[in-house]
């Protein structure tokens, strides 16, 4: 009998619901595997903001270090989380089908009218740099409260603040059943870039596993995740960086979209492009060269700066 294929995952419910996706699928391919649940430096820490933490990584190395040890065969992440420099040794097995890539507002009731005034007051709660600084650029006179912890806590945090709204991915409310029927999707807000997506590593020794995970990767979602990591990288840029991305997969081209915002909101630099899947790699350095330029670099230095 085939060994189980043990999978690491945090023991979120967002997390949990992730990794059963892929044991599910791996075992409806005959291959037996069971979930081994770990708790990383990001969950056990829930106070201070995760751009002071030093975010790179927060989420993952915990599972990182399980694979490299083998306790653990397979780790499922929310691929946004995911350093773009894999720790040595460690390979991508799968990306998933991306799900929605929107941020969404989930209000503390039903009124969303602060939301209809840019040169209004309100105070919104979110623990993301990227969030905070797009927020800040449309509405520069809200105050902006650190909001950390899985999404049942942020959820309650919500109802129990003096908050007009916090913002969450779409994504990981709508995979455990928590979209708030008053939530607003805030669809001129770019993501982090891969959200939505779920990514599968294993060791990169391990051929077999390799083999084994092919079928569940989604080649569109691969192709325009890698294409919005590669313009965060070519940024020098980190997941708890102010930085924007997404990429889209139409008519046989990719539709590029990214920003840089500076963390008071006060500068966003913006750029979009199309171009062909096989120019991707040289598109995007270039749409990030164009940002550089135009300060991208001394916009992403700040984020190291107290806030």
């Amino acid at each position: 009998m085939e060994n189980k294929i043990r999978i690491g995952t945090r023991d979120s419910q967002l997390a949990v619901w992730q990794a059963t996706l892929v044991m599910e699928q791996l075992e409806a391919s005959g291959h037996p595997a069971e979930l081994v649940y770990l708790k990383s430096e990001g969950d056990i820490d829930l106070v201070t903001p995760l751009y002071a933490i030093g975010v790179q990584g927060v989420f993952t190395r915990t599972l990182d270090a399980a694979l490299l040890s083998g306790r653990i065969d397979l780790a499922v992440h929310s691929m946004k989380d995911v350093p773009v420099q894999l720790a040595q040794g460690i390979t991508a097995a799968a990306v998933l089908e991306r799900a929605s890539s929107k941020d969404l507002m989930v209000l503390k009731g039903n009124d969303a009218s602060f939301m209809d005034d840019p040169s209004g007051i309100a105070t919104i709660a979110t623990s993301s740099l990227r969030r905070k600084a797009q927020w800040l650029h449309k509405y520069p006179a809200h105050r902006i409260e650190n909001l950390r912890g899985n999404v049942n806590t942020r959820l309650r945090k919500v109802s129990e603040s003096h908050w007009q709204g916090a913002i969450f991915a779409a994504a990981g409310l709508e995979r455990i059943g928590e979209r708030p029927a008053s939530a607003i999707e805030l669809d001129w807000m770019l993501p982090a870039p891969a959200q939505g997506a779920i990514l599968i590593v294993c060791r990169e020794k391990d051929i077999y596993l390799q083999d084994i995970c092919a079928f569940l990767n989604h080649p569109d979602t691969a192709t325009c995740v890698t294409v919005e990591r590669a313009f965060l990288s070519a940024l020098m840029g980190g997941c708890s960086t102010p930085v924007g991305a997404l990429t889209s997969c139409e008519g046989g081209l990719l539709h590029f979209k990214g920003n840089v915002c500076s963390l008071d909101g006060a500068t966003c630099l913006y750029e979009e492009r199309t171009f062909p899947p096989d120019q991707a790699a040289h598109a995007v350095l270039e749409a990030a060269k164009a940002l550089l330029k135009q300060g991208a670099a001394n916009l992403i230095q700040k984020t190291q700066a107290p806030i």
